[in-house]
């Protein structure tokens, strides 16, 4: 195993162990969270000990809590309790054994498996001058020491509580739909024919930090002139769980000097990527879940399944390409013009690792592994 993630409480008495931080939703399933808690009974003085699992959205600043009112939603949560355990315990998954090893003695394995109906991690940028979690929907591995479980008169010491913000992804489908097309007739007052827009694309969906190939046919039967043509996306974010707020961000705006006469055709492709990186300043972006120190990308499309709740999801991310046509000249210049603009879904979202198949086909064959993905020419690849 190269790296293990591991967080204890201020007392000593806690100390949680992953294997990994990324967890994928797979549609039909979604991968369970393995873990092992290490504790210290020797400072618990009767209390005991709970591991919990909570998808929560948070919509303020975690400085801005204040006499306590919070500004935080649980989505959905489970606990188990982990001292003195009840239940009953599940075999131990090859990541568990590993982190056993690490643990020691005190160490006790849990597990959670996540719902598929619940969203995935997303995070709302916040201005460089914010301060604390960002908003959004994050997933949080939590174990903590308490008389009861979910006490609300009980206030929980923060040195004996350790967490871990874990995510929540989801990786593009196999199946891709066909590229959307979309055909604008403009008449003008002044003009007797009129001017026609084709946009179109191979495919609707595209990985983050590729380029977006989009096609741009004109046939301009009037007497005016294109003085150039403006290719813009938007992310659109409806955020469902507090408001019903809708937030448009142009995450990527780019004008080309193409310029399209009078009663002529015209016809080029044009590419364009969407990048976080020229989009750093821009608070309220929807980014794909952030762990603390890691880079991330542009939000991931949302997709959502027909029988879904969208109320459950939070936030809902989506993406819309503007092609537009600047218009130019007439006998009043540019009073009596009005630009043309063609729209196109667009979906982005990270692929799937290529050529890797789930390490539980391999383990169904005998093969022993601490967690991750085999390739087929069995390089064994952690995600942790």
């Amino acid at each position: 195993m190269t790296k293990v993630y591991k967080k204890t409480s201020g007392n000593g008495s806690l100390c949680l162990y992953l294997g990994r931080r990324d967890y994928v939703d797979h549609v039909e399933s979604v991968d369970s969270i393995d873990g092992v808690l290490k504790i210290d009974p020797s400072d618990l003085n009767g209390r005991k000990v709970w591991v919990q699992l909570a998808c929560a959205f948070r919509y303020g600043r975690e400085d801005l809590d204040v006499i306590g009112v919070s500004f935080r939603k649980d989505i959905w949560m489970k606990r188990i309790q982990m001292y003195p355990f009840e239940g009953t315990k599940p075999p131990n998954t090859p990541m568990q054994e590993a982190l056993l090893k690490k643990a020691g003695d005190q160490g006790h394995p849990f597990t959670f498996d996540i719902p598929v109906r619940l969203p995935c991690s997303v995070s709302l940028q916040p201005a460089p001058e914010d301060a604390g979690k960002p908003c959004g929907v994050d997933y949080e591995v939590k174990a903590y020491i308490a008389h009861e479980a979910g006490d609300i008169d009980e206030k929980v010491d923060k040195k004996d509580t350790c967490r871990l913000i874990i995510r929540k992804i989801q990786y593009a489908p196999n199946e891709l739909a066909a590229g959307p097309k979309t055909d604008i007739n403009k008449q003008f007052i002044t003009a007797d024919k009129p001017i026609h827009m084709e946009a179109s694309m191979e495919k609707e969906l595209y990985y983050h930090g590729d380029p977006i190939p989009i096609k741009v046919k004109v046939n301009n039967e009037t007497g005016k002139v294109v003085k150039k043509i403006k290719i813009s996306i938007d992310q659109i974010t409806d955020v469902l769980l507090y408001s019903a707020d809708k937030y448009h961000k142009c995450v990527l705006n780019e004008e080309f000097g193409d310029q399209i006469n009078a009663n002529s055709t015209f016809e080029k492709e044009y590419r364009v990527t969407p990048l976080l990186a020229n989009n750093k300043e821009k608070r309220g972006l929807a980014l794909d879940g952030k762990l603390k120190d890691e880079d991330t990308n542009l939000a991931s499309s949302t997709l959502l399944q027909p029988d879904m709740d969208k109320q459950i999801q939070g936030i809902i991310v989506s993406y819309k390409i503007k092609v537009t046509l600047v218009m130019g000249g007439g006998l009043l210049g540019s009073l009596t013009l009005s630009d043309i603009t063609a729209e196109l879904p667009l979906v982005l979202m990270s692929p799937k690792p290529a050529g890797e198949i789930s390490v539980l086909h391999y383990l169904k064959r005998g093969a022993y592994v601490c967690g991750g993905y085999i390739q087929p020419s069995y390089r064994l690849v952690l995600y942790m």
